[in-house]
């Protein structure tokens, strides 16, 4: 069966070390409903203790064993209840996707005079001023004293900062002597620099410690893949050789999937052609006309809901998402598909053949933080489905602004999608005269009545407004 992920938390979690727990006491559950892979949070120390979400990176050694920033757990747990639930989701046959984050580290255990050049902002090639500063850059971890790795980072293995702790000053300083790596997306010119210490990607020290920190990392959890965090923000062919090297030395087939953000499917094309397909793209054009037609007052062209999208472009590389932590109410992507439309966008991706689908915890068990109320019950049905027409054809009526649909059939079984962004209405579509006379029911719920095949193999399947059904024979 292909690939159903659960992308296995929210950002605001309770903080209370026991997420590990969760997942793994779910995992009898998600495997029944169907889920194949879960993609769990950064499980190293973050600079903010049992309070980071995990992408404020300090120690990638520290799984949750070490006292270091304030606890020994991570917020979700420690490091034997990490891997306890991995191995409960193994049992289940459900594989572990572990959210990597490469790009910078955040908490140093100490500062640096650092001579650096000051940038503009908006134009990260334009040089505004030299100065000497204080750089948090010194990460030796002594809570961890050399367990796993003995190698302690300097301001050698940076390339800049955003902050002069001598003068508690805010700017990002490019360090003297040292470049941003040039191929990364051209935002604000070159968008290397993203938070806290930037690692240089161009050092071969770093280079060279990344892998065997990856290496140490899939031996001692045994995950599966893995979600890689802020792509476009370095070197389009870092993950190329970092990847490579990891599945030769493993002998794993790691699956990877990358997030880069961004609306514009020729960045994501040109991120894949550079990197050498070596792993799946978040389809982020595709999240952004789910929001858009959410919030459309039926003014969105449903018949254009793929085009331009990684979906449409590279189906076999496009992981399909409706939200995630980073869209989700409150954070700094902020782009949340309204309630209404989430059960249209679920089916957008859990009932077509095309890309691999990614269902967002906030979606599936609610965001308690926001009064967010869970969608369990319909996502479970669309999975339910989904199982059933694994590899069936798929038919596709995407032709009217605002009432489209498909069918999907494989000799007896068959389930005909019928969707609207505004007015309720009906589409005609072919299912075939092996169902002739056959009777159709919405597996939502959301359509009472029910709908019978004529003679020519066709159905008349109506939608309420602003609505979805699935309807499946009786």
């Amino acid at each position: 069966m292909d690939r159903v992920l659960l992308q296995g938390f929210e950002w605001y979690l309770p903080e209370d070390a026991s997420h590990w727990k969760r997942l793994g006491e779910r995992a009898a559950d998600l495997k029944k409903a169907g889920i194949t892979d879960v993609w769990m949070p950064p499980a190293y120390k973050g600079a903010n203790g049992c309070q980071d979400v995990g992408y404020g990176v300090y120690d990638l050694y520290d799984l949750g064993e070490f006292e270091q920033k304030g606890s020994i757990a991570t917020k979700y747990g420690t490091k034997e209840e990490y891997l306890q639930a991995i191995a409960a989701l193994h049992r289940e046959g459900i594989e572990v996707v572990a959210d990597i984050v490469l790009n910078h580290k955040m908490g140093a255990d100490g500062c640096e005079n650092v001579r650096v050049e000051a940038v503009n902002e908006t134009n990260r090639n334009q040089i505004i001023g030299r100065d000497e500063i204080s750089a948090w850059t010194t990460f030796c971890f002594p809570g961890r004293n050399r367990k796993y790795s003995d190698f302690c980072w300097n301001h050698t293995h940076f390339d800049g900062v955003d902050w002069d702790d001598r003068k508690k000053r805010h700017q990002i300083f490019q360090f003297e002597g040292k470049e941003w790596d040039g191929e990364v997306d051209t935002e604000n010119g070159n968008y290397d620099y993203l938070m806290g210490a930037d690692l240089d990607m161009n050092n071969s020290e770093v280079v060279e410690e990344l892998k065997r920190w990856g290496e140490w990392y899939i031996q001692m959890t045994d995950i599966d893949g893995v979600r890689l965090d802020a792509v476009k923000h370095i070197c389009f062919t870092f993950f190329t050789d970092w990847l490579s090297c990891l599945r030769q030395r493993t002998g794993r087939e790691l699956w990877a999937v990358g997030e880069y953000w961004s609306p514009k499917l020729e960045s994501l094309l040109h991120y894949i052609e550079k990197s050498g397909e070596v792993m799946s793209l978040f389809d982020v054009p595709l999240h952004f006309h789910f929001m858009q037609a959410s919030v459309g007052n039926g003014n969105f062209d449903m018949s254009k809901i793929f085009e331009g999208t990684l979906t449409q472009a590279k189906p076999n590389l496009a992981v399909t998402f409706v939200d995630n932590h980073d869209t989700q109410p409150g954070q700094a992507l902020q782009s949340w598909v309204e309630p209404w439309f989430k059960p249209l966008a679920y089916a957008l991706i859990l009932l077509r053949k095309e890309g691999t689908p990614c269902v967002f915890y906030g979606d599936y068990y609610g965001i308690p933080h926001d009064g967010i109320l869970p969608m369990q019950n319909v996502i479970d049905r669309l999975l339910k489905v989904r199982k059933e027409m694994d590899d069936a054809g798929q038919q596709d009526y995407l032709d009217d602004p605002n009432i489209i649909g498909w069918v999907r059939k494989q000799n007896e079984r068959c389930c005909a999608v019928v969707m609207s962004d505004s007015v309720g209405g009906t589409k005609k579509m072919l299912v075939g005269e092996a169902f002739l006379g056959q009777r159709f029911a919405d597996v939502l719920g959301n359509c009472k009545e029910e709908v019978e095949i004529g003679a020519d193999g066709y159905g008349t399947f109506p939608v309420e407004g602003g609505s979805v059904s699935v309807w499946k024979a009786i």
